[in-house]
């Protein structure tokens, strides 16, 4: 096996139909404001990456419109899906479509962890530089059963399979095909907002940004509050 050295990653970063957007919330928040929050995190991800140094091209991969606009707003690439075919089908159309353009490396990112940090980034990507090819490094998810970031060298190397009990399935999945794997574990990136929970440590981290200010409002804030 060969190692990469100094290979920035495209960035792959899944975001469903805003319409079907944070359905785990919808015992706390109405449909607009869910969708207004998806809207807020993925603004947070995308202008935090636009902050990172050695970074390839950001992709977001999505059947939505809202979405699409957005994503070009910013500045960053988009992949149009005809329809929605779940987080690891856009997952792999998004390392596809890298590797059909050159890349070397890619890592997906979710659009619904506002909370990470450049730092975060810049340590996935220097692990990812380290690892020997073919190779995988995994962000679990804060409860450790879903798998909220993959990096991986070459971006077909691995197929990404989302979904309760992910990490496991994954470190399985790395293990035959022997694959160079390293699990890294970061608090921003780990903190994906799908349970009503998951809202009450968003709004501590977020405290003093108005971007988020609208969930002190929401319906049911008593029980979101952190």
């Amino acid at each position: 096996m060969r190692t990469l050295r100094n290979k920035a990653p495209w960035v792959i970063v899944p975001i469903k139909a805003l319409a079907d957007a944070k359905q785990r919330l919808a015992a706390v928040l109405a449909p607009e404001t869910r969708r207004r929050l998806m809207v807020a995190m993925l603004q947070d991800v995308l202008a935090t990456l636009h902050q990172v140094a050695d970074l390839g091209p950001v992709l977001v991969v999505t059947p939505d419109a809202r979405v699409a606009e957005l994503a070009q707003r910013c500045g960053v690439r988009v992949l149009r899906e005809a329809r929605g075919q779940g987080h690891s089908a856009a997952v792999a159309a998004g390392f596809a479509h890298a590797r059909t353009h050159g890349a070397v490396q890619a890592l997906t990112l979710p659009g619904d962890a506002p909370c990470v940090t450049c730092g975060e980034v810049e340590d996935l990507i220097d692990t990812g530089d380290r690892i020997a090819v073919p190779g995988v490094v995994m962000v679990p998810a804060r409860d450790g059963d879903g798998t909220n970031a993959l990096l991986v060298a070459p971006p077909g190397a691995f197929p990404p399979s989302f979904g309760p009990g992910s990490f496991a399935r994954h470190r399985a999945e790395a293990e035959a095909r022997g694959l160079d794997c390293r699990v890294l574990p970061l608090a921003g990136i780990g903190l994906d907002i799908d349970e009503p929970r998951d809202l009450r440590a968003l709004l501590a981290f977020k405290r003093d940004d108005p971007n988020y200010a609208f969930l002190q409002h929401a319906a049911s804030a008593e029980e979101i509050r952190p």
